[in-house]
């Protein structure tokens, strides 16, 4: 969903009130469809199955091995296998401890069964535990003076999860762990800090006209957010418009962001290896492609993003549209780029590209709340609920439960 402010761990403690019986469940997808999964390596653990029958146990400090096969899903550890099984359930009985997968732990507890070709790893859990390691995960820990931002984003995400339940039931599971729905790392992200934000803004979500809103948020918006049809073709969202997102005098809200100026480069070999593997198009992503003679941009977005590319190739004119061009135009380090608000200078030799240079500004998709903005108001002085508003406009913030 998002670019992260801050993925740096900080230190557990202070862990909030335990939530009331109206916090509703969620299920989160920490692995979907590998090949194994490591669980274990904690506290004693129980395993059972779906309805509760207890059917052993990972001992404290053993790691186990999830796998799938034809007849279902397998755990193994010291030499036992326990399945094979339709579906498994571990937690812990001890209150204080946690499940671990993959070395992280987690609260509630982890379902486990086949599902994308591989086995499937759901955490499931309350929402408001969810939301006090989600807070910490996309925005880290912050300044005093900064707070309402997080208590913002508090609001945000929940708006995001609740509208999200029941989403992709049928893989098992509500939301993922990463970026793509909202950044989830368990306990080892949550802090005191964050956890004051979602306890004091406990239930609390952003409505429009009635209804949960598309709570879309974003790393920076380089000063101006991008409307909601332009990147995601969701029709009318009137909260989710373009609009200037600077003070007064000007500066962008954002500008205090690391990520608000950036700059990539490429080299002709490059730039040819990254468009192989990237352009959308049959053929033209093979082996055969030896050189890329030009990079344009074509059109761009009402707030400026780039809305169109067109590479020629030596097999090929393509053109590029849309949200996809942060992953066809994929530096050599990232998954894409940072944001579709840039500009390419492109050095030719020979009938081809020799060296391509973009620069830009902002990180993430534009849509919804900038958290750098956020964080930036909040320096200002704006409240959580002045911030929500700003980001969302004519919404309200209202009890879900």
């Amino acid at each position: 969903m998002s670019v992260l402010v801050s993925c740096a761990r900080v230190e557990l403690g202070g862990a909030p009130e335990a939530v009331v019986p109206t916090d509703p469940e969620i299920k989160v997808g920490l692995a979907v469809g590998e090949g194994s999964v490591e669980i274990g390596g904690g506290g004693e653990l129980a395993v059972s199955t779906p309805d509760g029958s207890l059917i052993g146990r990972i001992p404290a400090g053993v790691r186990a091995r999830a796998t799938v096969a034809s007849r279902g899903v397998f755990l193994r550890f010291d030499r036992l296998t326990l399945g094979p099984m339709d579906a498994l359930s571990i937690s812990s009985e001890d209150t204080t401890d946690f499940v671990r997968v993959k070395g992280h732990p987690y609260r509630g507890a982890v379902d486990v069964f086949p599902g994308g070709a591989g086995v499937t790893v759901v955490n499931r859990l309350r929402m408001e535990q969810y939301l006090w390691s989600v807070v910490g995960s996309e925005m880290g820990r912050l300044a005093p003076n900064e707070e309402s931002a997080l208590f913002a984003q508090a609001i945000v995400s929940r708006s995001f999860a609740l509208k999200a339940l029941g989403r992709s039931r049928a893989r098992g599971y509500d939301v993922v762990n990463t970026v793509s729905d909202q950044a989830y790392g368990g306990t080892q992200f949550e802090s005191p800090q964050g956890g004051r934000a979602v306890g004091e803004t406990r239930g609390l979500v952003v409505m429009y006209r009635g209804g949960v809103i598309d709570a879309f948020f974003h790393s920076t918006c380089g000063g101006r957010t991008a409307d909601g049809n332009e990147v995601f073709g969701l029709g009318a969202r009137p909260y989710l418009r373009s609009f200037e997102d600077r003070a007064s005098d000007g500066q962008a809200y954002c500008a205090i962001s690391p990520r608000y100026h950036w700059r990539e480069e490429w080299s002709g070999d490059a730039l040819v290896a990254a468009l192989r593997e990237t352009l959308p198009t049959t053929g033209v992503g093979s082996r055969k492609l030896t050189s890329i003679r030009d990079v344009q941009v074509t059109g761009r977005t009402a707030s400026g993003r780039v809305a169109s590319l067109l590479v020629r190739t030596s097999l090929a004119s393509v053109p590029v549209n849309g949200p996809i061009i942060r992953q066809v135009l994929r530096p050599g380090d990232a998954n894409m780029l940072r944001s579709n608000n840039f500009t390419v200078v492109a050095t030719r030799g020979g009938g081809r590209i020799t060296r391509l240079v973009a620069e830009g500004i902002g990180a993430g998709h534009g849509v919804g709340m900038c958290q750098w903005g956020a964080i930036g108001r909040a320096r200002a002085g704006f409240s959580f609920q002045e911030i929500v508003s700003a980001y969302f406009p004519g919404t309200e913030i209202q009890r879900a439960y």
